[in-house]
């Protein structure tokens, strides 16, 4: 029975890693792969860990945590630490140790196992997009290499921006406009259609359907969308139609997944009858105005006021969602 062994941050993990990782489990017939981290490392290192045992599940994944020295320089006692911490992950005998640059050579005659040199840079792939990929440049700008980042990690780099607002705010042109603008997905209003498809009084239980499906078309479209998504509305949108309708605010709504920025587009528009709308009068509007904020408020989320006309509009979007952190 062949064992291999290899280490690394994967900080995060990327194509690069995966390519290599792969091929080294092709070769042997048991693979320890050992992620570890430090605590004030860019990226939990338990983050990493579960990121890594999903996407390698016929692997050994295991993780190391504790604070020790990171090169030979950091002190005299490098080799012994680190032989120590190998030794516990891979008790038995490491038959390939593997590593993708030059250090796995040392490496292998401290811990023993055939230094088996696969991956990019090792191979002199530096400038290859996958070979050559590197965790630093991914963390600079995760957008410029979102071909080359698994699914997990897509899911902790992807934003989601939601717009938030009372009725005949803009909410669906300025989201239109956005999605151009940035060549994101977005997702529509559910309710919008809901309450074309059922001309009738709005209650409880068709609000709470209302949020239940328009935070379930949210999810289901994450899976496919880029580094942004772009949600027309969401949950918190119909808590504050529930208590603009029904005089509550079921905490269903306010416990629904949250969008990482909201932005509140106020009701600064002409109101326009579409035939689904309810609220024309000044004072309506002001009061479901300020409920809408109000829900942002209490949910503890970050938003952003828009207000302003066409680009002037646009443009306010704009800089929040580039503001983003």
């Amino acid at each position: 029975m062949k064992r291999g062994f290899l280490l690394g941050k994967f900080m995060p993990p990327h194509a690069g890693h995966l390519a290599l990782i792969r091929a080294a489990a092709a070769l042997v017939d048991e693979l320890t792969v050992l992620v570890c981290w430090l605590p004030d490392d860019p990226i939990p290192g338990e983050a990493r860990l579960a990121w890594m045992r999903e996407l390698l599940p016929d692997c050994r994944v295991i993780g190391h945590g504790e604070i020790v020295p990171q090169g030979p320089a950091d002190s005299a006692d490098f080799w012994p630490v680190w032989r120590g911490i190998v030794a516990a992950a891979h008790p038995q005998p490491i038959d390939y140790l593997f590593a993708g640059e030059a250090y796995g050579a040392e490496l292998a005659r401290q811990v023993g196992g055939l230094y088996v040199p696969l991956g990019g840079r090792v191979l002199g792939l530096a400038d290859d997009p996958v070979a050559g990929l590197s965790a630093r440049a991914v963390r600079a700008d995760p957008a410029a290499h979102w071909a080359y980042l698994p699914r997990p990690v897509r899911r902790h780099y992807r934003r989601t921006v939601c717009l938030h607002g009372s009725e005949s705010t803009g909410k669906t042109t300025l989201a239109a406009a956005l999605a151009a603008d940035t060549g994101a997905l977005t997702v529509g209003e559910y309710g919008r259609s809901h309450c074309e498809a059922h001309r009738e009084p709005l209650t409880l239980e068709s609000l709470l359907l209302i949020g239940r499906a328009q935070q379930a078309m949210i999810a289901a479209a994450a899976e496919w969308a880029g580094p942004l998504l772009i949600a027309d509305t969401d949950a918190l949108m119909t808590a504050a139609w529930c208590e603009m309708l029904q005089g509550e605010r079921p905490p269903e709504l306010m416990a629904a997944p949250k969008a990482d920025l909201y932005l509140l587009l106020e009701p600064d528009l002409p109101w326009v009858d579409d035939g689904t709308r309810f609220f024309s009068a000044a004072e309506e509007r002001h009061r479901f105005a300020t409920i809408a904020r109000q829900v942002l408020i209490d949910a503890g989320v970050p938003f952003v006021r828009i207000a302003g006309q066409g680009p002037e509009r646009l443009a306010a979007a704009r800089a929040a969602i580039g503001a983003m952190t």
